[in-house]
């Protein structure tokens, strides 16, 4: 008969566990040597004024790398922190990387080459990931269609939904503040001013109405004109806006683009042009006005003289959704994450101007790119403002593309289309970087958090998602709704997620 071991005793265990953390904790050994470092702006693609720079292994880590660019560009007292991505690849080296280990160990790059670093400014702030649902409300009686959050805080979101209401919540205390009634059917748009003072909604009935955020009452009667249903909304940006006279843009099935003043309750102008159905509008910084359609063709119009200025062509199918790179600083106007809101009329014009200067700014020039998701698989990535030629053509989702949206700092692209993939592009020449593959349903939308660090994705699966981009992996699963979600949207100080679907509830998660 054998003889048994007898099993280890509570010391042992003890000195094993011991050991093995000590093990754990132990550096890697970096050997002595030097490599050559090239920092390039990732927006402009140029190395600029900055030298090639000789660095010791041992002290080419990520944080040691993002000091040592804030001095060469003389940031110290305010340092930014950037992301790397070494020689032109899809993913950024991890906060506590080093070159060694994450490129020369490897072998994906030598001593004797020369390494080249992309380097990416990231917000100064940092949003957490949502990982619970804080509240699931219900009191809508149909599919909700439509989210979106108050650009001046988390504490007020608005929903649209098939039982011809909005609704206005209290996410503090996940109860409903107002329901506006006024709609004859469907409500499949809605829309918070810049400034958040002004809610506009539009429907199945060829209606918009204009409400007070604040009381939640009707501003004027219903603004009528259209003979198709409203597709989508879009503000005149604050910047652009004449005092105590907010517009707002209107897209409908029937062709056309209407103009109306929120408060004054009449028509403005009409664009008429397109040959089908408008799919989007967005009001751009500049004050061009964009517009998608089925005809696919994606129209600029000048907004000051009402005119067609082009009509830029290439897409094969349906043109389904537009995004600008200025959309989120646009949407946010003098409201940042500081949370210093400026007193005067004057300082809140001042700041929002500043802000779409400083986000649309690429080597000395306003530069505001449109990306195009349409039928046809395809994105296309435009710079209207100097050209009506396509910057890039972005291939390689199987389906039709039904939303796109560029992250805050305007780095990134995440597109979500019906092959149940979200991708990620380069915002500055539409270079594919990854897909997101872990939904098993059609991805409907996407929103970044604001500090362009995560990603949140709502799918006919009934369930949200949230990723890292800096690696392209699964962050959170955020199952809870019993049916399809439709609405997604993150709120601009990056504290909340809002959600709803054809379960009929309201969900705001949290972290």
């Amino acid at each position: 008969m054998a003889t048994q071991v007898p099993p280890p005793s509570k010391r042992q265990k003890r000195e094993q566990a011991e050991f093995t953390r000590k093990q754990q904790d132990i550096e890697p050994s970096i050997p002595d040597g030097t490599v050559r470092v090239r920092f390039v702006d990732q927006s402009t693609g140029e190395t600029g004024n900055l030298p090639v720079l000789t660095v010791p292994l041992s002290q080419a880590s990520t944080r040691n790398l993002e000091l040592l660019l804030n001095e060469l560009k003389e940031q110290a007292d305010d340092r930014i922190p950037y992301r790397f991505y070494a020689n032109g690849a899809a993913e950024a080296l991890g906060d506590r990387e080093d070159l060694y280990s994450s490129l020369i160990a490897p072998g994906k790059a030598s001593l004797e080459s020369e390494i080249t670093l992309h380097y990416a400014p990231q917000a100064v702030f940092r949003v957490k990931a949502v990982s619970r649902c804080a509240a699931a409300i219900s009191g809508h009686g149909d599919n909700i269609l439509a989210v979106q959050f108050s650009p001046a805080n988390s504490s007020r979101m608005a929903s649209a939904s098939g039982d011809k209401t909005v609704r206005i919540w209290d996410c503090d205390t996940s109860t409903p503040a107002h329901t506006l009634t006024g709609h004859s059917k469907w409500v499949l748009a809605v829309s918070y001013s810049p400034d958040g003072s002004v809610l506009a909604s539009g429907g199945y009935d060829n209606a918009i109405c204009t409400w007070d955020a604040a009381s939640g009452k009707q501003i004027s009667g219903p603004l009528k004109g259209h003979t198709g249903f409203i597709t989508s909304l879009a503000w005149e940006p604050y910047h652009l806006q004449e005092p105590n006279r907010p517009r707002v843009a209107s897209s409908s099935k029937d062709g056309t683009v209407r103009i109306w003043d929120a408060v004054g309750g009449r028509i403005d102008f009409a664009l008429t042009g397109h040959k089908g159905s408008v799919t989007c509008v967005k009001w751009g910084g500049t004050g061009r006005i964009y517009t998608s359609s089925h005809d696919k063709t994606i129209k600029v119009w000048d907004g000051a003289s009402q005119t067609l200025l082009h009509t830029l062509t290439g897409h094969a199918h349906w043109v389904n959704h537009l995004a600008l790179s200025t959309d989120f600083v646009l949407r946010t106007a003098y409201h940042d994450h500081t949370r210093n809101t400026p007193q005067t009329r004057e300082e809140k014009l001042a700041k929002a101007k500043s802000r779409f200067t400083a986000a649309a700014t690429v080597s000395g020039q306003i530069v505001e790119r449109l990306a195009t998701a349409s039928e046809d698989c395809t994105l296309h990535l435009w710079t209207p403002l100097t050209s009506t030629k396509p910057l890039t053509r972005m291939t390689g989702h199987q389906k039709q593309i039904n939303y796109v949206t560029f992250s805050p700092d305007g780095s990134l692209l995440a597109s979500a289309a019906w092959d149940n993939h979200v991708k990620i592009w380069s915002a500055r020449d539409g270079k594919f970087l990854f897909t997101l593959r872990a939904h098993v349903g059609p991805v409907y939308m996407a929103a970044f958090s604001a500090d362009s660090r995560l990603l949140a994705s709502c799918s006919k699966d009934t369930t949200l998602k949230v990723w890292d981009l800096r690696t392209g992996k699964l962050k959170e699963d955020l199952p809870g709704h019993r049916d399809q979600v439709f609405a997604l949207d993150w709120s601009p100080d990056g504290e909340r997620v809002g959600s709803g679907g054809a379960d009929k509830q309201v969900r705001i998660w949290r972290n």
